[in-house]
This record gives C-alpha cells, sequence and structure tokens, in this order.
C-alpha cells in the first residue's frame, strides 16, 4: 500500500504532540488535587466537570468557525492558547500559588484549545486525500491517540510522582507548541464559498442532519450514554485508585496507561479485524467492550486489585478504539465535506459535552452517597449504551457505506 500523502503525515504528527500533551496534563490534574492539594473524590469529580466543560459549551461554535475560516489556522490557534493555560499553571507552580480553583480555571481554559483543535481536526483530513483512503488515515490518526493515551498518563503520573508536577506541566506545554508548529506546514485549504449565514441556522442545519440520519442518530445516542457513564468513573477513580486500590501517582499512571495500550492494540488489530468482520460488527466492539470493562471494574469493589482493574482499562480502551475509527469514517462517507465541521462539531458537542455532565454526576453522587454508588451508576450507563447500539441498523452494516457527494 502507498504511503499516506506527506501533509496528512504532518497533520497526524501535529495530533500526536497535542494527544500527548493533552494526556499528560489531564493525568497530571487529579494526581496534584489528590496528592498536593488534598482534594477528596468530590472534589476531583468537580475538577473534571470544569476540564470537560468547554467541550459542551463551546463545540458548536467551533464547528461553525471550522467551516467559515482556514481550519489549519483555527487549530494553530488553538494549540497556541492551550499552551499559554499550561504556562500559567507552570507560573503558579513556580510561585507556590496553585490551588484547586486555579487549577480548574486554567483547564477550563486548556480545554478550550482542545475542543477547537478536535472540532476542525476531522474536517480538515478528507481536504488532504482521497475519499478512498479516508479509513486508512482515521486508523493513523487513532494509533497516535492510542499512544497518547497509552504513554501519555503513564508519563504524567510518573513525572508527578518523581520529578513533580512542573516537570510534567513543562514538558506538555513543549508537546503542545510543537503540535502549533507542525501544522505550520500544511498546504493552503481549497477556497470555499463565502457564504455568511446566521449562527444558529447554520448549527441547527448539523443538528438536523444527525437526527434525521437512520445511521448518526443511533451513533449519536450510544456515544453519549457511553461518554456519560465514563466520565462518572473518571470523576472518582483516581481517589478510588488510591483509597481502595492502594496505587500510587506512579501506579495510578500506570493503569491509565494500561488503557491507553488497550488503545493502540485496538487501532494496531483494526485493519486485521476490518478485513474479517461486517462494518456493524466492528462497530459494536465498543459498547460490547466497555460494559464487559464496566463489570470488571465494579468487582473491584469485592475484589480490590490493581492488576484486575487494568484489565478492565484495558477493554474500555481496546474496544471504543474500534469504534471510534469507524464511526470517524462512517461519519465521514455520509456527510457532505460542506456539513461536515457543523456535522462533527454537533456529534463532539453530544458525546464530549455528556463528559462535564458525566463528571457532575459522579461528583455529586460521590458526595452524597459515596464512590461506590458511581461505579454502580456508571455500569447501568454502560448497559444503556450496548443495548442502544445492538438494536440500531448500524450494528447490522455489512460494509462501510458509499462515500456521498461534497
Amino acid at each position: 500500500m502507498t504511503a499516506l500523502p506527506a501533509a496528512f503525515r504532518r497533520l497526524a504528527a501535529s495530533n500526536l504532540a497535542a494527544q500527548c500533551s493533552e494526556q499528560i496534563a489531564l493525568a497530571a490534574a487529579p494526581l496534584v488535587a489528590v496528592l498536593a492539594l488534598g482534594a477528596n473524590a468530590a472534589q476531583t469529580g468537580y475538577l473534571q466537570t470544569a476540564q470537560t466543560l468547554p467541550f459542551l459549551l463551546l463545540s458548536l461554535p467551533a464547528g461553525v468557525l471550522a467551516d467559515r475560516i482556514a481550519r489549519r489556522t483555527l487549530m494553530t490557534a488553538a494549540e497556541c492558547a492551550r499552551a499559554a493555560s499550561l504556562l500559567g499553571l507552570l507560573a503558579l507552580l513556580a510561585a507556590d500559588g496553585l490551588s484547586l480553583a486555579a487549577l480548574a480555571v486554567l483547564g477550563f481554559l486548556g480545554a478550550v484549545g482542545t475542543v477547537a483543535y478536535n472540532v476542525a481536526a476531522p474536517a480538515l483530513v478528507p481536504t488532504l486525500l482521497p475519499a478512498t483512503r479516508l479509513a486508512q488515515a482515521n486508523r493513523w490518526l487513532e494509533l497516535a491517540r492510542s499512544a497518547a493515551f497509552s504513554a501519555g498518563p503513564a508519563l504524567g503520573g510518573a513525572l508527578v510522582g518523581g520529578l513533580g508536577a512542573a516537570v510534567a506541566y513543562g514538558l506538555a506545554t513543549l508537546l503542545s507548541l510543537l503540535a502549533a508548529g507542525l501544522l505550520a506546514g500544511l498546504p493552503s485549504e481549497p477556497p470555499r464559498a463565502a457564504v455568511r449565514r446566521h449562527l444558529w441556522r447554520e448549527l441547527r442545519e448539523g443538528a438536523a442532519f444527525v437526527a434525521a440520519h437512520p445511521l448518526l442518530r443511533p451513533v449519536l445516542v450510544t456515544a453519549v450514554c457511553f461518554n456519560t457513564a465514563w466520565f462518572v468513573l473518571q470523576a472518582v477513580y483516581v481517589v478510588y485508585a488510591v483509597e481502595r486500590l492502594g496505587l500510587t501517582a506512579a501506579g495510578v499512571g500506570m493503569t491509565l496507561g494500561i488503557y491507553g495500550a488497550g488503545m493502540l492494540a485496538g487501532a494496531l488489530a483494526a485493519p486485521w479485524l476490518a478485513a474479517r468482520l461486517p462494518f456493524g460488527a466492528l462497530i459494536a466492539a465498543g459498547p460490547t467492550c466497555a460494559l464487559a470493562a464496566s463489570l470488571i471494574l465494579l468487582s473491584t469493589l469485592a475484589w480490590p486489585a490493581g492488576p484486575w482493574a487494568g484489565v478492565g482499562l484495558f477493554l474500555f480502551g481496546a474496544g471504543p478504539i474500534l469504534w471510534t475509527i469507524a464511526t470517524t469514517t462512517l461519519r465521514q462517507a455520509v456527510t457532505p465535506n460542506v456539513l461536515l465541521g457543523r456535522v462533527s462539531a454537533v456529534i463532539v458537542t453530544a458525546t464530549f459535552g455528556a463528559r462535564p455532565v458525566g463528571a457532575l454526576i459522579g461528583a455529586t453522587l460521590a458526595a452524597r452517597l459515596g464512590m461506590d454508588a458511581c461505579l454502580w451508576l456508571s455500569s447501568v450507563g454502560f448497559a444503556a449504551q450496548f443495548v442502544v447500539l445492538l438494536t440500531s441498523p448500524v450494528a447490522r452494516l455489512r460494509r462501510q457505506p458509499e462515500t456521498v457527494a461534497a
């Protein structure tokens, strides 16, 4: 198979650097909160809410921007904004002035940049290579993301535990700046019609397209259920791992790294599985593995063992990455390019927007009923996403749908 175009490879390298930066910072934040600032389960849940709230508030406007201005420009500005938030954290650490509130505010600002980058990147991909190579391109992007999810949390945990939070945030800053620099070498995008339309009309067009589509609609509902359940769990995981599973900062980072290793394994296995499984079965692997993983994590309430939790996290990575690769390809195939930024924004808003909702539910539940209730509720959510997808026409797809006209 011929190599992917140089422009796409540059985008993939930028994506890898951006994802590594994000994962190191995301792993460091709750560890710093718990180990240095004395945060409890509810407070780490509220921190997760702050760090994910921009996905709910800003994904739709970012999607409109991605359809109006040069996507490369938007992504570069976004990465620079995230680097600035990380520099702010470094300054507070140097001045010994970091607090939970500052950690939450700067985490929120950094996530603003992440939102814009994540919305614009999928819309940029189809302009860099032919439609017949979208699946291959998406696999490489997900391999990069998987590598980041594998190495980033493990490295972040090790750095916070061994060398201090400043080293972790310093490395994240350098990677974010590298991601922005790599984007500068991308070619100019093909000109788009300079049509100025009302913001909410454009957003409604993207939402209406998703709501009316028989394949995108159940994919969206499934993803919302998954992300809500996942962040109910993530809201308390670091405290749970330290207090119940007896893990150190490096140990927590290691289990999160196992999650990333699962993603990497799933992404590497994707071509082999895609050649042997129906397209719908590849998509269904995500909800199926997620449900199994949630039951494994739930069992640690009775048998608290870090390695057993690691098995669950591996499955959380391996199955859903197959889902991500396949559903991204599905979305790009069935959506006209002129709508792709808005459609991506609608899906990112609903799915990633479920993250702060899940984190807030987890924080509230932990404060009132304890961490055990969070694990039980997350398992219910994972059961719901399994049922939604398996009863939809998506699970019965034999092959990838034909690409629609631009």
